[in-house]
């Protein structure tokens, strides 16, 4: 790529990116620059450079690129000698941790005179230095900052980002002052307090008693501890500005924690640490735009699901999404603290606790299914710090606009890719007929940006299509409109929200199709019991209805009547299913419910059964594609907005499998025979990958599911539970 490349400085970053440019054969020659007799010698020895200069003249001729890797405050100088030399072209860059200083110096040192400076910042490095930890591969899959300037031009910037690129680095740009105030708080401070607490401890008395019984947890956190003092001496005075500004707000911070410690304030402590332990990864996720569970990596994660199988036992699937997800929410706007047990730990509910967590809510797990809710009351949110997170939870999001419409801050709700091209007008424009102030992206798409502030007039809507998230978010709004909020749906939808507001003490009007509710009320915390969620239980109800000779108890099942359609529809189809030892826990009708095998046939779903199957149709469109004659299904062309278009995405996987299949604009044709094997893509959609998994059972040869890994954000354990009781699926390299 260059002719000449010329490191000055031979430590540790400059001896790496001069090492890992020269064993890839980017340069032509590599002379390293160094005031120390022994560091030039051993970076001819090890390969580091060809050559070494002590003389900077004699080192730069000629030269393209010059990394300039001395500390930095001896750059200031190092510029100077710079300005003197006839550089011609070359470019001239940094790895300085600090980039204002340093951009300082240079503006000084070349005031009149034309030079090709590009300031950089690797993010890597270790305890180690000198030239003899020179590692070609320093830098791979770690970030490098570039903070272009007006003394570059874009030719150099280009090429400066190559070179780290080829080095296996992520590149950014970033404006100066930026960068020197995050790097302040991410890295300096770390560092500060890392050498601080060492030293505090070694002059201590007892010094040799605590070293001796240092635990791993402070190894590991004094680690930096070792890093080379006069390099942090010099990044500390350089950066100086920015390290005060971040040290005064954790000093803050710091204080206020010793004053909940002195006045033995449990709660602020614990609001601190729960934070804490899960921060580093909630922001790994914004980052990356991820998901919220990330439990499966892989792109393209493969399931092999054999042919065949006889499904029994028992089993108890995972808690209920839905009824998860309000216990949150409703728990943090009671007042006192609420027990939640059976909750669900996957993507969409675990997106719903780091949002009130950032809102200031103190929530303690999950753990094995238990969490516990410290409510601040209705009026007790607090702005969070930046953008809410919600994965891919469309639930999370739909329901949260209801109640951030009524705060008094302004907050921001982003999604991974997958949400972010899900509609929200639907709960955007009746909301704003309330009077909440709500921007989307284009087409009505996430982000949604809620402005604070505003007084909310309660309205009686009638929703044109049927949505549970549309009535929840509504009502969850209602409780602090004036006035009163009645929503009436045009067909049942799920009425989790209904009961959970009663449950916690909240007067909830439901006459006929009608949900009313009106402010001035007051939640009241209590205990939830989450019962195991239909929508997971509905694959293994297919299962043991299609698998020869088979019968399943699925335990303590919620049967909400507003959830049950897939039993209904099953029913219909002639399924064998029973419900036992039928109770209510916490206001939610529960059961066991048996299955066993079945000659299903084909059946025109009723349309009033539609909004109660609504995200159990992909597998009831496997049970039809192996019942006798032809089943339709009408009425749901909501099912081509969700996590997929879960009509066509079916239908091409169903006739990859052999079977006769014709989508429709609002549901889809299927003709009942055989399924065969073959290549099915469930485009992310974990509900479409389960699905395809439960096809296997009357299939004739293997079906190879590609697109896998969000089986996590719903049904963390679906691949355990379903060789337990026989279904022949597993991850491909596991198989």
């Amino acid at each position: 790529m260059i002719g000449r490349l010329v490191v000055i400085g031979l430590g540790l970053i400059g001896g790496s990116f001069a090492k890992g440019l020269r064993e890839r054969g980017l340069c032509r020659e590599v002379v390293g620059v160094d005031l120390d007799p022994e560091s030039r010698r051993l970076a001819v020895e090890l390969g580091v450079v060809d050559r070494c200069e002590e003389d900077l003249a004699t080192a730069c001729q000629g030269a393209d690129v010059i990394q300039l890797a001395v500390p930095i405050l001896a750059m200031e100088k190092l510029l100077a000698e710079l300005v003197k030399l006839n550089l011609g072209e070359a470019i001239l860059t940094d790895v300085g941790s600090a980039k204002g200083n340093v951009l300082r110096a240079a503006r000084l040192a070349f005031a009149d005179k034309p030079v090709r400076f590009v300031p950089g910042h690797p993010i890597a490095g270790s305890e180690q230095s000198g030239v003899e930890a020179a590692n070609g591969q320093l830098f791979r899959r770690h970030k490098v900052i570039l903070t272009p300037c007006e003394l570059g031009d874009d030719a150099a910037l280009q090429l400066v980002s190559k070179l780290w690129v080829e080095l296996g680095a992520d590149v950014e740009c970033m404006d100066v002052e930026h960068h020197d105030q995050v790097l302040a708080a991410t890295s300096h401070l770390p560092h500060l307090l890392a050498f601080t607490l060492v030293d505090s401890l070694a002059k201590r008395s007892e010094n040799l008693e605590i070293f001796r019984y240092a635990a791993g947890g402070f190894r590991d956190f004094t680690r930096i501890a070792g890093s080379d003092p006069v390099m942090w001496h010099d990044i500390f005075l350089a950066n100086r500005e920015a390290v005060l500004r971040t040290l005064d707000v954790f000093r803050g911070d710091l204080d206020a924690l010793r004053d909940a410690v002195d006045a033995g304030d449990g709660h602020q402590l614990l609001g601190v640490f729960t934070r804490a332990r899960v921060a580093r990864e909630h922001f790994g996720k914004i980052l990356a735009r991820r998901a919220y569970v990330d439990a499966m990596h892989s792109n393209d994660l493969v399931f092999l699901a054999n042919p065949g199988g006889k499904v029994s036992g028992r089993i108890r699937v995972p808690g209920d999404k839905s009824i998860s997800h309000r216990s949150i929410m409703l728990g943090s706007l009671a007042e006192g603290v609420t027990q939640v047990e059976g909750f669900l730990e996957g993507e969409d509910a675990l997106a719903t606790i780091q949002a009130f967590r950032d809102m200031g809510v103190v929530i303690e797990g999950p753990h094995h299914g238990r969490v516990t809710v410290h409510g601040v009351g209705l009026n007790g949110l607090q702005a969070p710090a930046g953008p809410l997170y919600m994965g891919n939870s469309g639930t999370s999001m739909r329901l949260l606009s209801g109640l951030l419409s009524a705060q008094s801050f302004d907050t921001t709700l982003t999604g991974d890719a997958s949400l972010s091209k899900r509609p929200m007008n639907r709960v955007a424009k009746p909301l704003r007929a309330m009077g909440a102030v709500i921007e989307t992206g284009p087409e009505g798409r996430p982000p949604l940006t809620i402005r604070g502030g505003q007084r909310l007039t309660g309205m009686d809507y009638e929703m044109p299509m049927a949505s549970a998230q549309v009535k929840s978010c509504l009502l969850l709004a209602g409780l602090y409109a004036a006035g009163h909020t009645s929503v009436t749906e045009p067909a049942p939808t799920r009425d989790h929200t209904e009961r959970m507001l009663q449950g916690f003490g909240y007067p909830v009007s439901v006459e006929g199709s009608t949900a009313t509710v009106e402010a001035g009320h007051k939640l009241t915390a209590t205990h939830i019991e989450v019962p195991a969620d239909i929508s997971s239980a509905a694959f293994f109800l297919v299962a043991g209805s299609i698998a020869q000779d088979s019968e399943l108890v699925l335990e303590h099942v919620g049967i909400n009547p507003t959830r049950t359609g897939i039993i209904d529809i099953l029913r219909l189809m002639g399924g064998d299913i029973t419900l036992e030892n039928q109770r209510e826990v916490g206001g939610e009708p529960v059961a066991d419910i048996r299955v066993r095998s079945a000659q299903l046939k084909g059946i025109d779903i009723p349309e009033d059964l539609v909004p109660l199957a609504i995200d159990e149709f992909p597998v009831l469109f496997v049970a039809a594609s192996v019942a006798e004659g032809r089943t339709v299904l009408r009425g749901a062309e909501e099912l081509r907005v969700k996590e997929s278009d879960r009509i066509q995405v079916m239908a091409d996987g169903l006739l990859a499998l052999g079977a006769k299949v014709e989508p429709t604009p609002d549901g889809i044709i299927i003709e009942g025979g055989a399924l065969g094997g073959g290549e099915v893509w469930a485009h992310g959609d974990h509900r479409i990958a389960m699905s395809f998994s439960i096809a296997s059972l009357r299939a004739t040869a293997p079906i190879r599911i590609h697109d896998c890994a969000n089986v996590a954000t719903s049904f963390p354990n679906f691949l355990a539970l379903s060789e337990q009781v026989g279904i022949r699926v597993a991850v491909e390299s596991q198989a």
